[in-house]
């Protein structure tokens, strides 16, 4: 079993930043693949930005491209989620998730090729105008 936990949400005026951590637990050695996903009220949950920790590869949806960087402390077995320049259209929960032994053909491009099996319970992010 793999356990997440995100923390650092909050509430930021428009141009200011936020950084989401998600600390791992658990089982995670086999894990490869970490992502964020966010889901804005009464829209679907969307992948944002992705990390390969094989090859440290990362990926991002356009919506946050040059304002957001993933990143992970293999030591600490953490992801983090560096968020800057945020709009009022990023508010929304954040999700952390994870995959274990990840197919290396769509996980070397930091993708998922299914739905992530491990999530955690979600921060909320808010800017506001």
């Amino acid at each position: 079993q793999v356990q997440l936990v995100e923390s650092g949400g909050g509430s930021v005026q428009a141009g200011g930043s936020l950084r989401l951590s998600c600390a791992t637990s658990g089982n995670t050695r086999d894990i490869n693949l970490m992502g964020w996903f966010r889901q804005a009220p009464g829209k679907e949950r969307e992948g944002i930005a992705t990390f390969y920790a094989t090859t440290g590869k990362s990926y991002y949806a356009d919506s946050v491209k040059g304002r957001f960087t993933v990143s992970l402390d293999n030591s600490q077995k953490t992801l983090f989620l560096q968020m800057n320049s945020l709009e009022p259209a990023d508010s929304g929960m954040y999700y952390c998730a994870a995959e274990e032994r990840a197919p290396t053909m769509t996980a070397r491009q930091a993708r998922f090729a299914k739905p992530p099996r491990n999530w955690g319970q979600g921060t909320h992010g808010t800017a506001t105008s």
